[in-house]
């Protein structure tokens, strides 16, 4: 079969015009993801400095900063990878442990917050005793280790405390592991699922724990928000991790394939989960506005203020 030089011509420029398409894509995304880098670092920052304006409970804000930083520093972390899609499988892993290393120390101070609320120093055994005795009830799985019913001492708050630190450990553990064993090139995938295995019943366990303290001072928290601010937590932490696991799970089903040339096929799922996380990071540095509002101890410095005056 013989080509004629026009159908050369249609074809060469059919093939031109797909790799254009492709190259504006790959731009489009590229600024898009910018955009949104610079408006979380935008919400971020302007309520990191409405808190440095307001500074009237230093243990409360420093809290309230780390967790608020959480956004800024997904989107950022997952913005270098997306520039650098041809690098190692180990540089994605690093990637990824800086931003789950980061969430780890946020859940720890996310019920250090919590704790400060309430009043309460595990360290000093400090517990008041209008909430000694509380009822704490355990669902599945945790009822094949813990009693269905529990009561609230100083014990049973230590235990939940403990149940957030260890995915602070286990965490970094893991991370320098899975780095150290891709550096020697001995990672199988039965090995990568083992460690995601082990990753995910250490932060559901950690989240657990955040759910049970909850349930069992919603009263006592309610004028501090506690839902709103749980649910900036639970809703980075977790959905991230599951959405990067249904990536993983898609592209080994073949579902998921690169189509286009700016992504290297080996991290098509790094460089999705990437896109999305930058994208996703907006609406939760514009939710932690709500949930981390600086507005609470703008009133309390102003009445501090207005106070101080009359004497």
């Amino acid at each position: 079969m013989e080509l004629d030089l026009g159908q050369v011509t249609l074809i060469g420029s059919t093939d031109w015009l797909a790799k254009k398409m492709e190259l504006d894509r790959g731009k489009v995304t590229l600024i898009g993801c910018t955009v949104c880098l610079m408006l979380t670092m935008h919400f971020s920052i302007q309520l990191v400095t409405e808190h440095f304006m307001s500074w009237k409970k230093p243990k409360e804000q420093k809290a309230i900063i780390v967790i608020v930083l959480m956004a800024p520093l997904y989107a950022i972390d997952s913005f270098i990878g997306l520039i650098d899609f041809m690098g190692s499988k180990p540089f994605f892993t690093f990637l990824d442990s800086v931003k789950e290393c980061y969430e780890a120390i946020v859940m720890a101070k996310f019920l250090a917050l919590m704790y400060t609320y309430l009043n309460i120093s595990i360290s000093k055994n400090i517990v008041p005793d209008e909430i000694k005795g509380r009822q704490i009830h355990h669902s599945f799985p945790m009822t094949l280790f813990q009693p269905h019913t529990a009561h609230l001492n100083h014990h049973t708050l230590k235990l939940l405390k403990n149940w957030t630190w260890q995915f602070v450990v286990i965490r970094p553990v893991c991370s320098i592991l899975m780095i150290f064993l891709q550096l020697l090139g001995v990672y199988p995938s039965w090995v990568s699922w083992t460690f995601t295995m082990i990753l995910n019943i250490s932060v559901s366990l950690a989240l657990y724990s955040l759910v049970i303290f909850y349930h069992v001072f919603a009263k006592e928290l309610a004028p501090h928000k506690p839902l709103a601010k749980f649910l900036c937590v639970k809703g980075i932490v977790f959905f991230v991790f599951w959405q990067g696991i249904l990536l993983d799970i898609l592209v080994a089903l073949g579902i998921i394939r690169s189509q286009h040339f700016w992504l290297d096929v080996e991290h098509i799922q790094e460089g999705i989960q990437n896109v999305l996380v930058i994208v996703e990071m907006v609406f939760f540095a514009i939710f932690m506005r709500h949930a981390y509002s600086a507005a609470p101890y703008r009133q309390e410095a102003v009445t501090s203020s207005g106070d101080k005056k009359k004497e």
